[in-house]
């Protein structure tokens, strides 16, 4: 499977359905007294090409558009290394933890930093570290940001109630060793490791995660996600091939069964809409871009 290339017209597309709100928020800023940037979120399942797409909104956002457009990745807010062996070490028995990526896994700090930090991961042997701070991108001082894209795997997932954690746990079916790439894992994990995991995820949803804190939703998906595993494989090649450095195949199904249970679990509401939760951003859009098992767009929905 070739790296996932975009073609300019899915991009445009896409902004067809932003660029006007925009529009309308960069006209409101003007007489006031601070202006604040449009924030777009990008969220999309492990090797959907989160990044790529981010790079190329944010290119012609620049270039295209005419708003100055910055970017942060949700990865870049990790714990360095020391801290993730420690998280791990700390919760043995917990295999959401045993690796990064989950909520309880980024220093929430950084959400509020003023420099856009930067993660490696292929330092460690794929384990990742965080970059020294002169690889970290600056904002020179005075600079106007009109759009601020901030994109991660779990962009637009809302903490669910106990009791509803603990119905799809309890109906939720285990399908065994026997399958080469899992799609229905909760029990594998038991209810109080999900259930932390789904705090953890809440006070990220309260600090800079929820509606509230996004003026439009761009989600990248598919109708199957098995293309999950088979995506992140391909990805870790390249990564390989660039680095000397990372995942085995093994490693990454390893890796990508650690994300599963959050797809399981709310994936539904954030197809159902990620701003219907929140009386006062339901005038938010939110767009549904679907990938086949190539990464070429079957469709966009909009909503609402």
């Amino acid at each position: 499977m070739p790296p996932p290339i975009i073609p300019q017209e899915n991009i445009e597309n896409a902004l067809r359905n932003i660029v006007p709100r925009i529009q309308q928020h960069v006209k409101s800023q003007i007489n006031a007294s601070q202006n604040t940037p449009f924030v777009l979120g990008l969220t999309g399942l492990q090797g959907s090409g989160k990044s790529t797409w981010t790079d190329a909104l944010v290119q012609s956002l620049n270039e295209i558009h005419g708003y100055k457009t910055v970017n942060i990745s949700l990865d870049d807010l990790y714990h360095d290394h020391d801290e993730l062996v420690r998280i791990r070490t700390e919760n043995p028995s917990n295999k959401l933890l045993q690796t990064r990526g989950q909520p309880g896994t980024h220093d929430t700090e950084l959400s509020t930093d003023t420099w856009i930090p930067s993660f490696d991961k292929s330092l460690f042997n794929g384990e990742g570290g965080r970059a020294s701070e002169e690889k970290w991108h600056r904002i020179p001082a005075g600079t106007t940001i009109d759009v601020i894209v901030f994109e991660g795997w779990c962009v637009g997932f809302s903490p669910l109630d106990e009791v509803d954690v603990q119905r799809r746990w309890g109906e939720t079916t285990q399908k065994g060793d026997s399958v080469k790439y899992p799609t229905e894992t909760l029990k594998e994990h038991s209810v109080e490791n999900l259930l932390r995991v789904n705090e953890n995820l809440r006070q990220y949803y309260n600090l800079f995660m929820g509606p509230r804190h996004f003026d439009y939703l761009v989600h990248l998906d598919t109708d199957d996600l098995v293309n999950v595993y088979e995506w992140r494989i391909q990805q870790e090649h390249a990564l390989r091939a660039r680095t000397n450095s990372g995942m085995t195949d093994e490693e990454v199904v390893r890796f990508v069964k650690g994300y599963m249970s959050a797809y399981e679990l709310y994936l539904d509401q954030l197809r159902k809409g990620f701003f219907q939760l929140d009386q006062f951003c339901i005038d938010k859009g939110q767009l549904r871009v679907v990938l086949d098992q190539q990464r070429k767009v079957t469709e966009m929905l909009t909503f609402p």
